[in-house]
C-alpha cells in the first residue's frame, strides 16, 4: 500500500472487506484522500465470489441480465456474478439461457469499442455494467454510451465502491459507499485542497493499482 496509514473495512460476509489507505492520490480525472485497493476482490476467487453474491442480491429477482460488461479488470467478479445470477430461476433473453461476460476495448481515454464478433453479445441484450468504482463516473458513462451505440439496453450499473447512487441516469448498486468511508473526498485536480495546501501526491492510481511518487 502507498502509505502506512491503512485499514480494513469488514462486512457481515467472512471473505469480504475493503482495504484502504489514506493520503493524497491522483487519477487522470480526480484527486482523492483515499486509495481503495480492490486487487484482492478482483483476483482472489473467494473474495470475488463474495462481491458477486453481494451484488447479485440487487438483480436476481427483478432484472433481466443477458450480458455483463466488465470494466477495470472485473472479469473474475463478472464471471462469479454470472454464475450467481444463473442459479435457480432467472430472467434471460438468450436462447441458451446463460449470460455473456465481455470486456470492451478502449481506443482512447473516453471511447469504447466492441469487435464484430462481440457485438451480437451487446446488440438487443440487457447489459449490466460492472465497474471497480464509480467516482467521477466518466468510465461508466463511456460504457453506457457504447452499449447504446451498439444497440444494447443498460440493465444496471454495479461496482465494488461508488460515491453516488446514480450515474448517467441509472441506479448504481455497490458493495461499499461513502457511508463506509465517512471522510472520503474526491476533487477535480484544479480544486484539490490538498494540492492548494502543498501536500505532495503519495501515488498515482488507476484501475490497475498504484505507483508511488
Amino acid at each position: 500500500m502507498p502509505t502506512t496509514n491503512t485499514m480494513k473495512i469488514e462486512t457481515k460476509r467472512k471473505n469480504l472487506y475493503l482495504r484502504v489507505s489514506k493520503g493524497h492520490f491522483a487519477t487522470n480525472n480526480s484527486h482523492s484522500n483515499y486509495y481503495i485497493d480492490v486487487a484482492a476482490q478482483k483476483s482472489r476467487l473467494s473474495e470475488a465470489k463474495a462481491v458477486a453474491e453481494e451484488l447479485c442480491s440487487y438483480y436476481r429477482h427483478n432484472t433481466i441480465v443477458d450480458t455483463i460488461l466488465c470494466l477495470d479488470g472485473m472479469e473474475v467478479v463478472g464471471t462469479c456474478l454470472a454464475d450467481s445470477l444463473t442459479e435457480g430461476d432467472f430472467a434471460n433473453m438468450n436462447a441458451h439461457q446463460t449470460i455473456y461476460v465481455v470486456t470492451p476495448e478502449s481506443i482512447n481515454s473516453s471511447q469504447l469499442l466492441f469487435r464484430d464478433n462481440i457485438v451480437p453479445m451487446i446488440k438487443g441484450k440487457n447489459v449490466l455494467i460492472l465497474a471497480v468504482s464509480v467516482a467521477t463516473g466518466r468510465t461508466v458513462e463511456s460504457a453506457v454510451e457504447a452499449v447504446k451505440y451498439y444497440g444494447g439496453q443498460v440493465a444496471g450499473i454495479a461496482s465494488i465502491f461508488a460515491t453516488s447512487h446514480d450515474c448517467a441516469g441509472y441506479t448504481v448498486n455497490s458493495v461499499f459507499d461513502p457511508n463506509d468511508l465517512p471522510d472520503y473526498k474526491n476533487y477535480s485536480p484544479h480544486d484539490c485542497p490538498m494540492c492548494k495546501n502543498g501536500d505532495k501526491i503519495d501515488a498515482l492510481i488507476n484501475c490497475h493499482g498504484f505507483s508511488k511518487l
